[in-house]
């Protein structure tokens, strides 16, 4: 150990480099010349420290280096263990969604094209429950260089994601509130989407007698939507109803619906309604859905919608990163018009 050490510390490159990089450096050495193998365990904390002559907390940072490049794993009142040979990539990311569906796809692909060959990328699910969300961030805070998150839960998420330093936190999709420090967020405005859009679309609003916004009780961006929506509805004095599920008795003619429900229940039944009445999607009754998708495009021959760019989400999410950069972006939403308005 002395020996490697020794001729270590005599290269001026060493000098020059961050204290930290000195324990990391010796750690790639030994692994190397094969002193050091997959599951071997490190010299324990005081010995890296008496060798090296750096500070505990100097040593430490070298080992959460190692740790977030996933060269070594730590466990538990046992130390540090190899678990790689080689730093690969430049950086490890732990992309945590809250569920897999088509616009959450397209996150994921034009992340993964984005960031390419630059990094290794785990992917976690904690479908909408805070405490796996909870126990995913605390049992890998030390095992990544960034953290991608999307949130949406009814516990407020603050002090789990102000556990992730903030040069390593990228918060997508939804802006949360109380958070520390400078980090990166590529987030929708819902309430100011829903009025953009809709002020967008006022020429072919004008032949309907009524608005009428579906929210269902368990979407976790309704508050945002409804208060957007009555907010647009009283600055353009239009007739406006706030509904929870679609329903025959109150199906009338001349009512345009707003829809935004998780999948594409409620466009269904307006549809199948309309069949039922032998009314005109686009005529009798109006439709505009929330999240634009293939079938969207093709059923009753388009349907109108206010869709975010969710590649673009992904793209600067991986930009973020490789560019090493802190950055605050609204990805705004856009109005594709079909024949279903």
């Amino acid at each position: 150990m002395k020996e490697l050490l020794d001729s270590q510390t005599r290269s001026p490159n060493l000098q020059q480099r961050l204290k930290y990089m000195q324990l990391v450096d010796y750690i790639m050495a030994q692994i190397a010349q094969n002193e050091l193998a997959i599951n071997d365990r490190l010299p324990s904390l005081n010995q890296l420290t008496a060798a090296l002559r750096i500070s505990k907390e100097t040593a430490l940072k070298g080992l959460q280096y190692l740790s977030e490049k996933g060269i070594i794993e730590s466990e538990y009142r046992k130390g540090y263990y190899v678990k790689r040979l080689k730093l690969e990539q430049r950086f490890r990311i732990c992309l945590i969604l809250d569920k897999m569906n088509v616009l959450r796809d397209r996150v994921y692909q034009a992340f993964l094209e984005t960031i390419d060959d630059q990094a290794e990328v785990d992917v976690y699910f904690h479908h909408h429950n805070f405490k796996v969300f909870e126990k995913l961030v605390e049992e890998n805070l030390n095992s990544y260089t960034h953290f991608v998150v999307v949130t949406f839960f009814k516990e407020d998420p603050s002090h789990v994601l102000n556990s992730i330093p903030p040069h390593k936190r990228i918060v997508i999709d939804h802006k949360e509130s109380s958070l520390n420090g400078t980090y990166s967020c590529i987030y929708q405005d819902h309430q100011s989407d829903i009025v953009d859009s809709l002020t967008t679309l006022l020429p072919q609003l004008e032949k309907y007698k009524r608005l009428i916004l579906v929210a269902p009780l368990e979407a976790f961006h309704a508050k945002d939507l409804i208060e957007g929506f009555e907010a647009f509805s009283k600055e353009h004095k239009k007739n406006h109803e706030i509904i929870h599920q679609v329903e025959s008795d109150s199906f009338k003619k001349g009512d345009a619906y707003i829809t935004f429900s998780r999948y594409d229940q409620d466009d269904v039944d307006i549809i199948k309604l309309c069949r039922e009445k032998n009314w005109k999607l686009g005529q009798d009754i109006g439709l505009i859905s929330y999240n634009d998708t293939a079938v969207k495009e093709v059923l009753e021959e388009g349907i109108t919608v206010i869709s975010t760019d969710f590649r673009k989400m992904g793209e600067e999410a991986a930009n973020a990163i490789l560019n090493e950069t802190s950055v605050t972006l609204r990805d705004p939403a856009k109005v594709i018009i079909r024949k279903s308005l």
